[in-house]
């Protein structure tokens, strides 16, 4: 199906609506609301929509719950401890909804599309008044109305996989200088220890005449790092009528005029392809970082995993990249522990990462997400095994970060100043691999980019001085 674009403009009638119960409730005062995010980047892009909704209704924002009209939980449910975390403090709102009983405390996100979530919080947290899934954004304004008009009961809609993508929505952004831009919404890839494709639904892609011209107007406001978004953003083009690929949308992206960077993730390896690496290393705005998740390195746990590559799939596609860019930085995801999982099985992750040398992991213990296959999969190892497992997986990881950090000295590298740093005196950059970097420097130089050349090298980051200062 070709993908629309609509904006609910009737939600425009609820804003209105909203508009006048809080001038007669609030009179001169402001309304103030808290937006927590949890999880990915796409999370935190969905909550940029949910203040610009906000925003236009009249609300300004605190991180001060208790000051708070309205509070919003925008979750994650990709594992336990994230959901274990957030229902804690949902849970800790409950004598602030005493002492405030006209507060709106709302939740929505990927937790609230599983319905064993929407049961728990009707039955522990009934002082919850809104639930709303993720293709309920655009709902926001109606939902928030009916929440004010009936106070004795939870407003809920979730569960609705919508074909059409809402290009209208508002959008409020705290940061002046890097942005987030989603390409695509939902995935089709079905791993099978991952939740987010029933709590997401399925692909589609935003048409790329609504992408570039996003992008155009950020790059006219002055924003300079851009990363584009999507659960798999190498699928991007699916439910579109034109032909179209996301190494095509990356060369339209690129052709934009103007002195800025693009980045993008997730990249699925079962769809990186080669035409996406000549891409990156024939353009001009597009950083020479790829974050390619291989998240195990033996063959039989990523078949069990669903992942539709193997290990000499993944090296083909870093070795191509590596040849292709010489300076491309590579970081990935990995997961320890997944079901029936060896000690063979792992020690073949840890010789994967010795072989490529990531600059960096993120890494996870396997956890169980009720509703996947995994969960329905025998597993033996003890938790103890999986701990010692990763201890060892961060020292490997640990020393060859070291390594790299320690080769990048005495480079010349392109940095974007990005803000002052904790230390007095020092700035806070980051190169186009993402790696931080600390130097000296006047605040003016926030906002730009700079030559710097590398002098030293910390666990976690970089130092530098700006050339010819």
């Amino acid at each position: 199906m070709e993908n629309k674009t609509h904006f609910p403009t009737h939600q425009d009638i609820y804003i209105k609506s909203i508009k006048k119960l809080f001038l007669s409730h609030f009179s001169d005062n402001i309304p103030l609301a808290v937006v927590k995010t949890y999880g990915c980047q796409q999370n935190f892009s969905d909550s940029e929509k949910i203040k610009g909704i906000l925003k236009n209704i009249g609300f300004d924002f605190t991180t001060d719950e208790k000051k708070a009209d309205l509070i919003i939980f925008n979750t994650c449910a990709i594992r336990e401890h994230a959901e274990d975390r957030i229902f804690g403090n949902i849970g800790a709102l409950k004598n602030i909804k005493k002492e405030k009983p006209d507060l709106i405390i709302a939740v929505c996100g990927c937790m609230t599309e599983q319905e064993s979530v929407e049961e728990k919080i009707k039955r522990s947290f009934p002082f919850v008044d809104l639930i709303l899934g993720t293709d309920s954004i655009y709902h926001l304004p109606q939902m928030l109305y009916s929440a004010m008009k009936e106070r004795d009961k939870i407003i809920v809609e979730r569960g609705k996989s919508r074909d059409i993508i809402d290009e209208d929505i508002p959008t409020f952004r705290g940061n002046k200088l890097k942005a987030s831009v989603p390409i695509m919404y939902g995935c089709d890839n079905f791993c099978s220890y991952c939740i987010v494709p029933y709590v997401r639904g399925r692909e589609k892609s935003r048409a790329p005449e609504s992408v570039i011209s996003e992008i155009k107007e950020l790059v006219d406001k002055g924003y300079k790092d851009i990363t584009l978004l999507g659960q798999n953003v190498n699928s991007y083009g699916k439910g579109l009528g034109e032909k179209i690929n996301f190494a095509d949308l990356l060369k339209k992206i690129d052709a934009i005029n103007g002195e800025f960077w693009v980045r993008f993730m997730t990249s699925h390896p079962k769809d990186a392809s080669f035409e996406l690496i000549d891409t990156i290393a024939q353009s001009k705005h597009i950083c020479h970082h790829l974050h390619l998740p291989f998240q195990s390195g033996n063959n039989r746990i990523l078949k069990e995993m669903n992942r539709h590559y193997n290990r000499e799939r993944y090296l083909s596609i870093v070795n191509y990249a590596k040849m292709k860019i010489p300076d491309i930085i590579l970081t990935s995801d990995v997961i320890v522990g997944f079901p029936s999982e060896t000690t063979e099985e792992f020690e073949d992750t840890l010789s994967l990462i010795k072989e490529v040398k990531f600059s960096s992991l993120f890494t996870f213990i396997y956890s169980k997400r009720p509703g996947t296959p995994a969960s329905k999969m025998e597993d033996k190892t003890s938790k103890k095994e999986k701990q010692e497992r990763f201890r060892r997986l961060l020292e490997l990881q640990s020393s060859i970060s070291d390594e790299i950090y320690r080769e990048q000295i005495g480079k010349i590298e392109k940095v974007l100043v990005e803000c002052a740093s904790p230390n007095e005196g020092k700035l806070t950059c980051r190169t186009g691999g993402g790696i931080v970097v600390e130097i000296k420097g006047k605040k003016d130089l926030i906002g730009k980019f700079a030559d710097v050349e590398i002098t030293g090298a910390r666990r976690c980051n970089l130092l530098g001085e700006v050339c010819g200062d």
